[in-house]
Formats: structure tokens, sequence, C-alpha cells
């Protein structure tokens, strides 16, 4: 249903203002963006850049490269820092909130209950899948396997060939050389936080229900780098309209 609702939002946005991306490689800092802008310049040489730290103000966005800059491959140590960014993070604790809100109006889990102890059950239960989730296919996993848990935006083309580019990228992923391949810390990861689930989902557990969470996680994600693949377009044509420094923002 949200990629339903967002498609004809992009397609009129790419249609009114195409995206521009200038070639900024090479460009000292003080000519990539206009002295007066608040807006920081591109900087290929630190992959720690983080141009927005929110997509659309609550969407946790420190995982997110620009595609077409050089790869650089990152740390075991800044791997682990993207995962607590993204667990700290104080808008999360927000979308937990909602979802939890969700799940009781839907009474989802019905032996958690109804009311306030009910709510915070749920509330207590999805943060612990999402901060579980966020080290395993941030951090652990891919550090095991040498696998880069960032989301590279393709930042150009039609606006169907961008979300099948954003929702594929949960199934491949780059590793530390650069290559694309089998996105094993994404699939491995949520698997492993959904079967942690059965000991305190009581009334969802079994392979079944385990499955379903585990495609449940990834389809978030997947929606979720949706979301990040876009947002510099919107930010462009509704908030920052004739800033030209955010044609190739660093995310």
């Amino acid at each position: 249903m949200l990629l339903s609702a967002a498609l004809p939002l992009t397609s009129s946005l790419f249609a009114q203002s195409p995206t521009v991306q200038p070639d900024t490689t090479g460009v000292p800092e003080s000519a990539a963006a206009p002295a007066n802008s608040a807006v920081e310049p591109v900087n290929v040489a630190n992959p720690d850049f983080v141009q927005d730290k929110h997509a659309f103000g609550v969407l946790p966005n420190y995982r997110t490269a620009e595609g077409d800059q050089p790869y650089s491959p990152i740390s075991a140590k800044r791997k682990f820092k993207i995962a607590t960014d993204d667990t700290i993070d104080g808008p999360s604790f927000l979308l937990a909130g909602v979802f939890a809100g969700l799940g009781q109006w839907q009474n989802n889990n019905p032996s958690f209950g109804q009311g306030v102890k009910g709510y915070f059950h749920r509330y207590a239960t999805g943060l612990a899948d999402q901060d579980v989730g966020n080290y395993l296919t941030e951090a652990v996993l891919p550090t095991v396997f040498h696998q880069d848990p960032r989301y590279f935006r393709r930042g150009h083309g039609s606006v169907m060939g961008r979300v099948g580019w954003a929702v594929s990228r949960t199934v491949v992923a780059r590793n530390d050389s650069g290559k694309w391949m089998f996105n094993a810390s994404e699939f491995l990861g949520n698997g492993m936080t959904a079967a942690l689930g059965n000991a305190y989902y009581p009334d969802e557990r079994g392979f079944g229900d385990t499955m379903q969470r585990m495609f449940t996680f990834i389809g978030t994600d997947a929606i979720s780098q949706v979301l990040k693949e876009f947002w510099p377009d919107v930010k462009r044509k509704y908030f920052h309209k004739n800033d030209p420094a955010l044609a190739s923002d660093v995310k």
C-alpha cells in the first residue's frame, strides 16, 4: 500500500523536475557548493559523511550512500557505529510507538492484552525486534560476511527502475571489495531476529509465524530504501528547489 501510494508522487516529481547530478569528483570543497549555502558539499574521501540524518524528518538515514561515487569500504567499527546510530536515534523510538499502537488497534498478540500494559508490552517487543535486527543486519553479520550494510542510491533513471533497484538491494549487497553478492546479512540477520521472537511472542510461534516475521522485516527494509532513494528528489523539489548542491549530496 505504501509503495503504490508513493509511485504517483514520484512520477509527478520526475515529470516536473528531472534530477540533475553534476560531477563534483575532484572539485575542491569550496567550489562544490556556494559559500553561503547551508548544505555541506560532497566529501567523497570521507565514507562517514552523512548529509541527512533523517529522511522525511523521521526515517534514520545513517547508512545511505551515493552509488555513483567511487566505492570506499568501511571498517567493522563503522558498521557498528551505523547500527548504534540507528538504534539510539530519537525518531526510531517514535516509530516503534506508532507500530505498537497499530498492533494494539489490530489486537496483534492478544495475550498481551489491551490498555497501557498491553501497549507497552507491544512497544517493548517491537523495540527488541528493531534493535536486535539493527545490530545483526548492519554490524555483526556484515562484519562476519565482509559485507557493506549501506544502501547505495541509484539517484537517476525511471521511477520504476529506481524502485526496483531499491527493493532489490535487500537481495544483493556489496562486499568489502565493492562487488555485488547475495545479501546474506539481510536475510540471515532478519531470520535470526524473527527466530528470537519466538521467545517473547507466545501467540506467534512456529515456522510459519517466524517466516512471516522475517519477510515483514525484509519488506520494511525494502520500503525504507525506496523512501531513501527518492528523499533527495523530494527535498530538492519541495524544500530546497534552487539549491544546486542537493543534486550530488552524499547521504
